[in-house]
């Protein structure tokens, strides 16, 4: 195997400084002491000039420093521009002055500046400025970036009937303090239907905790909830905030509701009931106001009659009932979810935006999609790692929720609904027989064996591949099943 090419160095953009002074020897003077320190710079004698250099698409400036007096416009009325244009609003300014006033240096700081100090100018002084400012606002994109991240992990996507029927019903529940009962299958999104409930309420600015019942062991699950006091309990080495304190203000997402304990659920009735809980090993009541969304995959009515869950933490919980539709239910968003999925996909993972062949995706709408949304994002994911520059139906891989050749040896399978194929399957129970010595075989019978050949050829140079044969073919899947078992065709024949 050959060696592998290391991977060039990086080569580090110097950030670009505009320096803003009617003084020529204060503009030379700070530009050797920033070129340098290894930064690279502009220069201007107005403030006109200077929001010239400032709009100029080809050399975007990283920082700006302006003297405050300056001829005609001032630098602090330079600023006040800026901060009142949404291309330049973002960029950092330093403000210097030969004769500052405290006004001066409050107005500044009013306006935005990141800085602001006096003449003569000290070289550390001014180095240490131009470090920080740019630290800061390096960690503030940082921190943009990966809001803008976990904004878009949590994004809903849809257009069809359903999908807009929920965000509907999202947005009137969401202002307001009820409780919502969200359920669906596993794998339709219900996290984030509570997310986009919590981010458009008034608490959206509160914190937002998730907890998963099913995850958390019977005798923990008061103390995750509730909290517990120092000695509550063996292991209880500390104070701990429960969850419902810790999301005092906000929203308490409680996934999988169904699997809690009745006597944990009698204290999260009493907490939605009077806003109050005591923390294990307490019998002081602390009072807690908390929005509690919760979800669940069961029939919680099934489960009430069953006793296993109580009838009035139901009714306290499905206020308002919200159901999040299965992915076989909203088909037409299924090429939406698939190229949002690989374009985050390939972004976080440093990969070049890989386009999408028309027959996977019709591979992928034509699916069932037991597991849901997150199932096709495991699908996308992994077509994204294993193909190349594009994406082709050979990089798909086989369904593992259809396999016709199983059902036929189990005796299952579809019925024949359509007429044509009834008379396939009845005709042709098993491989038409070779013609006897000196007969020639029907035109029909010759139209059978020749079509399972094909069949039977395709589904071998495709490993055996429904979805992809179905593609290649040019039939329907389920049409593609039928005739499979009417041939009575095995697996790995040929």
């Amino acid at each position: 195997m050959a060696d592998a090419t290391p991977n060039p160095p990086t080569v580090r953009t110097p950030s670009t400084i505009l320096v803003v002074d009617d003084e020529r020897n204060i503009r030379r003077t700070l530009q050797m002491v920033l070129e340098g320190e290894g930064y690279a710079t502009l220069e201007a004698e107005t403030a006109e000039q200077a929001l010239a250099l400032l709009s100029a698409p080809d050399r975007p400036v990283d920082l700006a420093i302006f003297d405050v007096k300056l001829p005609k416009m001032s630098g602090l009325e330079a600023l006040e521009k800026m901060r009142a244009d949404e291309a330049l609003r973002s960029t950092p300014v330093i403000v210097i002055s030969g004769h500052a006033t405290v006004h001066d240096a409050v107005n500044a700081i009013k306006l935005g500046a990141a800085d602001f100090f006096e003449k003569p100018l000290a070289r550390e002084r001014v180095l240490v400025s131009v470090r920080n400012v740019l630290a800061r606002e390096a960690l503030s994109r940082e921190v943009t970036g990966l809001r803008a991240i976990v904004s878009r992990k949590h994004e809903m996507i849809g257009a069809s009937p359903p999908m807009r029927r929920l965000f509907a019903e999202i947005e009137k529940v969401a202002p307001t303090k009820a409780g919502v009962l969200i359920t669906g299958e596993s794998g339709t999104g219900k996290e984030l239907i509570s997310r986009a409930i919590h981010n458009l309420s008034p608490r959206k600015e509160a914190p937002f905790i998730k907890v998963n019942c099913a995850a958390i062991p019977r005798e923990l699950i008061e103390s995750e909830l509730f909290g517990h006091e120092r000695g509550s309990f063996t292991g209880a080495q500390a104070r701990k905030r429960g969850f419902f304190e810790q999301a005092h203000g906000g929203t308490l997402f409680m996934d999988e509701i169904g699997d809690m304990d009745l006597a944990a659920q009698a204290k999260v009735l009493r907490a939605l009931q009077q806003g109050e809980i005591s923390r294990v090993g307490s019998e002081h009541v602390i009072h807690v106001d908390v929005r509690v969304l919760a979800a669940t995959n069961k029939d919680l009515e099934v489960e009430v009659k069953a006793g296993r869950f109580r009838e009035d933490l139901y009714f306290r919980l499905a206020v308002f009932p919200v159901k999040s539709p299965a992915l076989r239910d909203r088909v037409e968003d299924i090429p939406l979810l698939a190229h949002s999925f690989l374009e985050a996909f390939c972004a976080e993972n440093g990969m070049k935006p890989k386009p999408m062949d028309d027959a996977v995706m019709r591979a992928l709408c034509a699916r069932k999609w037991p597991g849901n949304v997150r199932e096709l994002k495991n699908v996308v994911e992994r077509v994204a790692i294993l193909s190349n520059e594009r994406i082709t139906i050979a990089d798909l891989p086989e369904d593992p929720h259809e396999n016709p050749f199983e059902e036929d040896e189990a005796g299952g399978g579809e019925v024949a609904d359509d007429a044509e194929e009834a008379a396939l399957a009845e005709r042709t129970p098993r491989p038409a027989p070779a013609a006897s010595a000196g007969a020639r075989p029907s035109l029909r019978d010759y139209r059978d064996r020749a079509e399972r050949g094909y069949i039977v050829e395709t589904l071998r140079e495709l490993d055996w591949n429904i979805s992809r044969a179905a593609i290649v073919l040019g039939v329907e899947r389920t049409n593609l099943h039928k005739k499979i078992r009417a041939y009575a065709i095995k697996r790995g024949e040929g």
